[in-house]
């Protein structure tokens, strides 16, 4: 908590000294729609973990989300969730993480999808996933009005086998670029590619321009830059933007 208030305190100061272009990309979302504010209302996020989902793919965007909450008027929940019963879910380097909630993407307005496992067909990791089923039919069902599905490395490999990368824009892990645009991806050589309901990310590092891109998005640049300042970390790379 002592590093939280202190870092509440600092981030105001040291967003005051930031450009407004230090994310290198055009305005999108309701900014792009007509100059609107960003919004007002909580912004409730979901991280899909499963067990052999890479540690930071799904730590990185918890980060930015959770400290995006002391950057908007209405705040951000984010929480873990699983498509299976709520349980320990063990990372792929062995963190364990105690999931308390269960699948409910008509309870959120973001669904992030990690990768993890891609070099391990035997799982645990995407594959295991995929094998299963139940998380691809989950994702398949997910899409509605005001849902934004996105993922970031191999996660798109998962959006894949759910059916919602054919025929457009997106990225992943350079390693599992080529098995994309098999499953029907168009893919793009960016960090991060928007195309409305659809945002993916690439390799591991893209998760927290992954987050930072949607902060943006959804709550406006002041909340994005003072994450930044928040967590010494500069958003890198093009974001890819359907026109």
């Amino acid at each position: 908590m002592k590093r939280r208030n202190f870092l509440r305190q600092t981030t105001a100061v040291g967003a005051a000294t930031m450009g407004a272009g230090m994310l290198t990309v055009p305005a999108s979302g309701a900014e792009a729609a007509g100059g609107a504010p960003p919004r007002t209302k909580r912004l409730r996020v979901d991280i899909v973990m499963f067990d052999g989902v890479e540690e930071l793919d799904c730590i990185a965007p918890y980060e930015v989300f959770s400290a995006a909450s002391m950057h908007s008027a209405g705040g951000v929940d984010v929480r873990y969730v699983t498509a299976g019963r709520p349980r320990l879910i063990r990372c792929a380097y062995g963190t364990g993480v105690q999931v308390t909630h269960r699948w409910a993407p008509q309870e959120a307005d973001l669904v992030v999808v990690p990768g993890g496992g891609y070099a391990r067909r035997e799982g645990p990791g995407i594959w295991a996933e995929i094998a299963s089923g139940v998380l691809p039919q989950a994702l398949a069902a997910a899409p509605r009005s005001g849902l934004t599905i996105s993922s970031l490395c191999t996660g798109a490999v998962l959006l894949a086998a759910a059916g919602l990368i054919k025929g457009r824009p997106c990225t992943t892990h350079h390693g599992a670029k080529a098995y994309l645009e098999e499953q029907g991806g168009v893919v793009k050589n960016a960090r991060v590619v928007d195309d409305g309901d659809l945002v993916t990310a690439g390799g591991i590092t893209s998760g927290l321009d992954l987050g930072l891109w949607l902060v943006r998005r959804e709550l406006g640049p002041d909340a994005a830059t003072g994450v930044e300042v928040m967590l010494e970390y500069e958003a890198r790379g093009t974001v890819w933007q359907t026109p």
